[in-house]
């Protein structure tokens, strides 16, 4: 097979709008929830061999993956030093030379960012599953609020994992995180060292700031998604009747009040 056909293969696949490409992107974000699954769970064992082997496994994943996307790249320089390709190297690094334990194999959530976020996903999305294009708005601050959660929960397990007694799997980083990002802070945990101290603040910060804006966006989403048929504008007034950009007529469905 040419490069020229296994490019052409590969961006049916990445890209492509038909059954084939539908199921593939599918099955990439179920691997990558398994493997945000395989990170948590495994922090309630030992580290053994076995956990090395499928971390290996994974990391081999990853970096087919990152390969195959910069061989169907129109910029593959651009992507490999974007901020998603940095951290897809850092990920793979970590996985595959792992120097300090998982290192930064945390990282690997931001993958969930990245694909629930990419155009064909979220136009697969709204073709299969009604209530997502309904409530996308809804749908996608909640998912990034999960997102963004675990994250901060990740970081705080791999900073503080073994320097803290306190933190002793993703239950104990996760229980900090949410008692700071809502400043309840109970003050049964707290987080060792300058680095804990530092951390402790970016939390509390992005929980005054990022956290609250989420949980208002998810609660009360604050625009309709109905694509205008002239100009393409994507979000509206949910009491909208003209396009703000073009003037067209809008017809965005609506269910009523109950």
């Amino acid at each position: 097979m040419t490069k020229a056909a296994i490019r052409a293969r590969l961006r049916a696949l990445y890209e492509g709008a038909g059954e084939t490409g539908d199921r593939f992107r599918y099955l990439l974000l179920a691997f990558d929830l398994l493997t945000v699954t395989w990170l948590v769970a495994s922090s309630f064992f030992e580290r053994g061999a076995q956990h090395g082997w499928i971390d290996l496994a994974i990391g081999i994943v990853f970096l087919a993956d990152l390969l195959a996307r910069l061989l169907i790249s129109r910029r593959p320089l651009r992507d490999l030093f974007s901020f998603w390709g940095v951290a897809d190297i850092l990920v793979i690094i970590s996985l595959l030379f792992p120097i300090w334990g998982e290192g930064l194999a945390f990282l690997r959530v931001l993958r969930l960012y990245r694909v629930f976020h990419s155009p064909e996903t979220l136009d697969q999305l709204r073709e299969d599953i009604p209530g997502f294009r309904r409530n996308e708005q809804t749908v996608r601050a909640a998912l990034n609020l999960v997102i963004f959660i675990f994250a901060m929960t990740a970081l705080v397990y791999q900073t503080q994992s073994g320097v803290n007694d306190k933190i002793g799997n993703y239950a104990d980083a996760l229980y900090f995180t949410v008692a700071t990002l809502t400043t309840t802070g109970f003050g049964d945990v707290t987080l060792v060292g300058t680095s804990g101290k530092l951390l402790s603040v970016a939390v509390m910060i992005f929980g005054i700031s990022l956290f609250l804006r989420l949980i208002q966006v998810m609660l009360r989403p604050s625009k309709a998604y109905f694509p205008c048929p002239t100009c393409g504008l994507r979000r509206h007034d949910h009491d909208a009747v003209h396009c703000k950009a073009c003037g067209t007529v809008l017809n965005i469905p609506d269910e009523g009040l109950d």
